[in-house]
């Protein structure tokens, strides 16, 4: 949610950062009249109000006189009349505060799609196989380490059963990626994976994203990463600036309806209905510079995670037309997948300023003795299995056995899956 005066001192320009995110710009317009009604009505309910308490106070003790038992009814029926008008205009009013995405930052390439993402860097060595490197899927099927068939008759498509080492070595990866964070000083956290709508809300998934959430017949939603509950973790607290940042990191399973995906990589385990994932959440001052740090520190400890597990990626800018409505500035990682020969998405890193704070009450009091909005930021630290694919990819050998990443060898004691 941005500041209504914000809105009120820069419609063009949000206008233009709306469209540049490709989403309805005329949200603006609608909201700044409803605004406006607002604004003649609150005064005017006020002043009702006021000469009201004032004739009560002047009765008070005695017996009040038909022309001040007439002025108090008249005074009631023009209340009674107008404020029905207020209400419904102010539940319009925050509904559509609701509906006002965040603009970007200024320093994001404006673009339409995934074709305005800019490459920032690219790190690692690509593989170089003297054969035709085999896709994860062909290649974990073949060991037993993966079923398919099963998982879709008991779960539907997009369901798997990881076996064996797989599961082992996704466990090992869990283990190797809490103990780089807790070494970063983030407290870890089990989260609650049902939560109800207005966490989604409050942290920037609706009105845009709820129909990619499977919800339950209370009105609960499956939560689609721990940024939620954890983004949410101190809704409607006062916080001290000396708290800050706030460093959480959750482990979850996490529930994706994949809403517009149909015939997207359909084969496989790399878009699933469930996986599991490490998410790392932070609260800084209201300060874009100190948020802007802890976005590229974020983005850091994701990348050492990659780097420790020895795979290729790259790093890209997002577009404003391939970003999220709440989102101010964001990075993907995408892993080089040799079986593929394509980089795809494995993280995401943004921060939304105040954002996701205001929906949600957050708030800190500064070493001046103001009260402030927390300014909020997310990453991936690691979301399997499609971490594991692009293990399995680039980890293959010739004759179709996968390799143990070198830094996970400890936990599962063997250097190749499955022996």
């Amino acid at each position: 949610m941005l500041d209504i005066q914000f809105i009120r001192d820069n419609p063009d320009q949000l206008k233009q950062a709306i469209a540049d995110k490709q989403l309805d710009p005329s949200v603006v317009d609608e909201l700044l009249t409803l605004d406006n009604q607002r604004r003649e009505f609150i005064p005017q309910v006020e002043e009702i109000r006021r000469q009201s308490n004032e004739l009560q106070r002047s009765i008070k003790g005695r017996k009040p006189t038909l022309e001040e038992i007439s002025q108090g009814k008249e005074l009631k029926e023009r209340l009674k009349a107008i404020e029905p008008q207020l209400r419904q205009v102010e539940e319009a009013f925050n509904l559509l505060m609701y509906a006002v995405p965040n603009p970007a930052a200024a320093d994001v390439p404006v673009g339409q799609n995934e074709d305005g993402n800019q490459v920032v860097r690219q790190e690692g060595q690509l593989p170089n196989f003297d054969f035709t490197p085999k896709t994860h899927d062909n290649l974990l099927l073949d060991q037993g380490l993966l079923d398919l068939k099963r998982a879709v008759k008991v779960a539907g498509s997009r369901a798997y059963f990881l076996k064996g080492d797989l599961m082992l070595l996704e466990q090992a990866i869990f283990q190797h990626a809490l103990k780089m964070m807790t070494a970063e000083g983030f407290t870890p956290l089990s989260v609650p994976v049902l939560v109800r709508r207005d966490a989604f809300t409050n942290t920037g998934y609706g009105p845009w994203g709820m129909d990619d959430i499977f919800w339950t017949q209370d009105g609960e939603g499956l939560i689609g990463t721990a940024e939620v509950p954890l983004t949410a973790y101190h809704q409607d607290e006062v916080l001290r600036e000396e708290d800050l940042p706030v460093k959480m990191v959750g482990l979850s399973p996490c529930f994706r309806r994949e809403v517009g995906s149909y015939g997207k990589d359909t084969s496989g385990i790399f878009r699933v209905h469930n996986f599991t994932k490490l998410e790392q959440v932070v609260y800084t001052a209201a300060d874009e510079d100190v948020t802007r740090e802890w976005h590229e520190k974020m983005l850091g400890y994701a990348e050492k995670l990659l780097q420790d597990l020895e795979l290729p990626y790259q790093v890209l800018l997002m577009c404003t037309g391939d970003m999220g409505a709440g989102q101010r500035r964001k990075y993907d990682l995408e892993v080089w997948f040799p079986g593929q020969q394509q980089y795809r998405e494995t993280h995401s890193d943004s921060y939304f300023n105040d954002f996701q704070a205001r929906r949600l009450n957050i708030r800190y009091q500064a070493k001046d003795g103001t009260l402030k909005y927390v300014y909020t930021i997310n990453n991936t630290v690691v979301a399997s299995p499609r971490i594991l694919a692009a293990i399995a990819e680039n980890y293959q050998t010739k004759d179709g056995r996968i390799r143990v990443p070198k830094i996970l060898r400890p936990y599962l004691d063997k250097e190749f899956l499955g022996e």
